[in-house]
């Protein structure tokens, strides 16, 4: 029976080899047929790795030597695969070729279907996710058209009333320059007497010599009144001055204002489109056209400028009406706010400093009775010691005496033991009674300094007590009345 499945790399398919015992010489060389064999490859896995079948390498490696002794043996034994079917036996599969590719087949699809899969998803996703985009941006341009039509009316209220104050201001300065001179002399007395109040306290001592409130209201009291004072002299020759500088603010605020009311109208027309309006269409290349001077914070900034350049001429204004009004009608507020805060400031620091000398004398007694305990500790403690000095010679004398027991006697029983753990006991604690006296006795030395200090603190207080109570609270008893601090006489 002949294998017509065997490939031509078998060794009885070649040429024939030299044997040993040849019987007849060779008829001529065998002709070599050189074929070229192909990778096959799955469509669309040509970039896998190249494969043959494996049966191939199967009887193509089957090469034995008893083969060899079988061709020797028959030189004339014919072919056995016929010339036209190699061909065709040179491409057969194994059964494991043919699962292999069917595997192979079966993955590329499902790694296919999969990846269609997954773009399906991630296109519904983006569709999605551009659509809500869309949708937050045009909701979040129309928040913005919101918030800036709010910030316009936030701005035009201001500037409007603004406005308001600057007119207001303008007419009001008119009324200040006839009563000026008459209220500067008030000021005067007043400033006298705050100024004594400052000398006064100069005469404090030790740590009451402080910065506190009471000082800081009576030199705020002082520049105050020599502020108003100067400025109120000066302030006539500058009305006309500050009146031209408020007409220029005024014009600035209402110039803007206008363009304001421009702006608000424009943003309110764009705030009310909508995807279904019949106004709206395409203006291509809109969005590269920047024709803007300006940005928010800048924009801001302008209209707060123009309001900060108007407050100023209005604060100017107030500042010289004030100035007078201080001596002629604002005085009777400030000037009486600024006194009123002073007498308090004085109060309340009489009540803190009166508090803290209480509290003082409390500590001093508190100190007195200590010390005297302390005393009392220090001679118990004494008499501890002593009292403690007798049985310790007893305890040694015991043992002294013990030591002059004979030969044998000198025994270490329970009585040595109990003498020798009373002796070390006793001393023991006359050690730590004497080191308790130590710290007794430096603790009276620092309660008799504190005692002292406490003195010394004492009469620091009193005497703030008697600049502050009686010196100064005396000379603050009157204040010139309102109708002569707004300029009636």
């Amino acid at each position: 029976m002949e294998f017509l499945g065997t490939s031509q790399t078998a060794s009885y398919c070649g040429p024939k080899k030299a044997c040993a015992f040849r019987a007849l010489p060779p008829a001529g060389p065998a002709p070599e047929t050189q074929e070229c064999y192909q990778p096959y490859s799955l469509p669309g896995y040509r970039y896998l790795k190249s494969w043959r079948p494996s049966l191939f390498y199967k009887v193509s490696n089957a090469q034995t030597c008893v083969d060899e002794r079988a061709t020797c043996r028959s030189p004339l034994r014919p072919p056995t695969i016929l010339p036209a079917l190699r061909s065709a036996l040179f491409c057969r599969y194994s059964p494991r070729d043919w699962d292999k590719s069917n595997d192979l087949q079966m993955r590329g699809a499902e790694a296919s279907r999969l990846w269609a899969s997954r773009l399906t998803g991630d296109s519904m996703r983006l569709m999605q996710d551009k659509d809500e985009l869309t949708r937050q941006m045009q909701e979040g341009t129309s928040r913005n058209l919101g918030q800036r039509l709010s910030d316009i009316g936030f701005w035009k209220s201001e500037l409007g009333y603004e406005l308001e104050r600057l007119l207001n201001e303008t007419h009001s300065m008119e009324t200040v320059k006839r009563r000026l001179e008459c209220a500067a002399e008030e000021l005067n007395c007043p400033l006298q007497v705050a100024l004594e109040c400052l000398y006064h306290r100069e005469k404090r001592i030790g740590i009451d010599l402080v910065h506190d409130n009471v000082e800081k209201n009576l030199i705020q009291e002082v520049d105050l009144l020599k502020c108003c004072q100067e400025h109120m002299r000066k302030l006539a020759q500058r009305i006309d001055i500050q009146m031209r500088d408020n007409r220029d603010a005024q014009h600035a605020l209402e110039r803007d204002l206008e363009d304001k009311s421009s702006a608000q109208f424009i943003d309110e027309k764009c705030y009310n489109l909508r995807n279904t309006s019949d106004c709206i269409t395409f203006f291509h290349g809109m969005e590269k056209v920047d024709g803007t001077v300006s940005v928010p914070e800048t924009w801001a900034k302008f209209s707060n400028d123009n309001i900060r350049h108007s407050q100023n001429m209005r604060a100017n204004s107030i500042w010289l009406r004030e100035e007078a009004e201080n001596l002629l009608e604002t005085l009777s507020d400030q000037m009486w706010k600024q006194f009123t805060d002073t007498n308090l400031a004085f109060s309340a620091r009489i009540s803190e400093v009166t508090d803290v000398k209480n509290k003082l004398q409390t500590q001093l007694a508190k100190t007195l009775q200590e010390i005297f305990q302390a005393e009392n500790t220090i001679m118990l403690l004494e008499r501890s010691i002593m009292a403690k000095e007798c049985p310790l010679k007893v305890a040694q004398t015991r043992l002294e005496c013990r030591t002059w027991r004979p030969n044998v006697e000198l025994c270490r029983d329970i009585p040595q033991f109990k003498l020798v753990n009373e002796v070390f006991t006793i001393d023991d604690t006359l050690q730590t009674l004497r080191l308790r006296l130590r710290e007794t006795q430096d603790t009276l030395q620092l309660l008799v300094m504190t005692k002292c200090r406490l003195e010394h603190e004492l009469a620091v207080k009193a005497n703030t007590l008697c600049i502050d109570k009686e010196k100064c609270m005396s000379m603050r008893k009157t204040f010139p009345c309102t109708p002569r601090l707004v300029g009636y006489t």
